[in-house]
C-alpha cells in the first residue's frame, strides 16, 4: 500500500451553493480518497483528504479546475497527521 498522506484544505471562490462539496466528494470517492468536507460561515469549504500522493494530486487539479459552476479562486493545502482506520468521504455540516 502506498504511503498515505493528509491535508487540510481550505477553498476560497464561488465554493457555496454551486453542488462544490459534492463534487469534491464524488471526485474523492472515484479516486480513493479519504476524508471530509464542509461549509464555513465565511463563505469558504474546508476539508481534510488523505490518500497517496498521486491520488491527492489528481483531487487537487479537480478541485483548483472546479466545473461550469465551481469557481476556486483560492485553494491552499497543508500537511496533517494521517488519521488511522478512516475509511470514507463524508459531507459535514
Amino acid at each position: 500500500m502506498a504511503d498515505l498522506m493528509r491535508y487540510a484544505g481550505k477553498a476560497e471562490g464561488r465554493v457555496q451553493g454551486v453542488g462544490f462539496r459534492m463534487f469534491v466528494q464524488q471526485n474523492a470517492i472515484d479516486l480513493g480518497v479519504t476524508g471530509w468536507v464542509r461549509n464555513m460561515e465565511d463563505g469558504t469549504v474546508d476539508m481534510e483528504i488523505q490518500g497517496s500522493e498521486d491520488k491527492l494530486t489528481a483531487l487537487e487539479a479537480a478541485i483548483r479546475k472546479g466545473n461550469y459552476f465551481i469557481n476556486v479562486k483560492a485553494f491552499s493545502l497543508d500537511a496533517i497527521p494521517v488519521v488511522d482506520g478512516e475509511t470514507t468521504f463524508k459531507i459535514r455540516y
